[in-house]
């Protein structure tokens, strides 16, 4: 019932601050956009592709960002992240998996929170190594440290350099580059697994629930080629590359051309083709 009234509050206000947007700055709207991509990215690239599937590897520096976004977030802290995550992967659409689509999309969207974690989630879950996040000492210090790093980087400085810099009130910096952003971000990720189980084709394996969402690869950056990921929940890109819209992988890019970013892994094109023509759809 906590979740269920905070939840049930935040939505409101991010309702609320949509009557705000005429009254705000533009730099204002373009800072919680900023703040968006931010946010994203920490959950993208950092908790999901980095820390969940170990895809990639980050030196210190792009983990101490990928952490600080990740707070931004709000999710979670990046271990219990990882670690639902890999549950949800190892025991997809069962009730072992922390947000089952099979029980409708608002369980996978949102009403998984509101409830206690079925116990094959609990007891299954248990039965997974994690012991190599808490190797890391980014993922330590962000857990041991992690409700001060929210309060800062969630609500204070996404509310404080609008009203700093440009003189914007602090109420719409709040209720805009705070909360509103932040009920976006979430209400984006829980796309990824409601809508990303049900609505889309499977060109890579039919036979799972997971699709390809163009929707939810727009909203996500990235994280809405779905059928492929489950597929091939190792590659980096978490989809094909090419000219397909996936602003994560541009960013991993980007840092790997910096010197920040090793190991990229990649489903070979011979593997992804043969498991096309043999599990696929047939739509790609």
């Amino acid at each position: 019932w906590r979740n269920v009234v905070l939840m049930g509050l935040l939505h409101l206000g991010a309702v609320y601050a949509l009557s705000l947007l005429p009254r705000a700055h533009i730099l204002t709207l373009l800072w919680a956009y900023f703040c968006f991509l931010m946010t994203a990215l920490g959950v993208t690239a950092g908790a999901h592709r980095l820390w969940s599937h170990r895809s990639y590897k980050a030196k210190l520096p792009l983990r101490i960002f990928l952490a600080a976004a990740n707070s931004m977030a709000f999710q979670n802290d990046i271990y219990e992240w990882s670690r639902d995550h890999r549950v949800h992967h190892k025991y997809s659409e069962t009730d072992a998996d922390p947000h089952n689509a099979r029980r409708g999309f608002f369980f996978s969207h949102i009403g998984w929170l509101f409830v206690r974690k079925h116990r094959d989630v609990i007891e299954k879950g248990r039965k997974l190594d994690f012991t190599d996040l808490l190797d890391d000492p980014v993922v330590r210090f962000q857990r041991k440290y992690y409700k001060s790093s929210v309060v800062l980087m969630c609500f204070v400085i996404p509310t404080f350099v609008p009203w700093y810099l440009w003189g914007e009130s602090l109420w719409n910096a709040y209720f805009l580059a705070s909360i509103l952003r932040y009920t976006i971000s979430l209400n984006v990720t829980w796309l990824v697994n409601s809508a990303a189980h049900m609505y889309g084709n499977r060109p890579y394996d039919k036979n799972i629930n997971p699709r390809q969402n163009t929707l939810v690869t727009l909203g996500a950056i990235g994280e809405g080629f779905h059928n492929y990921h489950h597929t091939f929940p190792f590659d980096y890109s978490a989809s094909e590359l090419g000219l397909k819209f996936n602003p994560t992988t541009w960013f991993i890019d980007f840092m790997f051309w910096l010197g920040l970013v090793t190991d990229r892994k990649q489903a070979p094109k011979e593997m992804i083709q043969a498991r096309k023509e043999r599990t696929g759809d047939g739509s790609a």
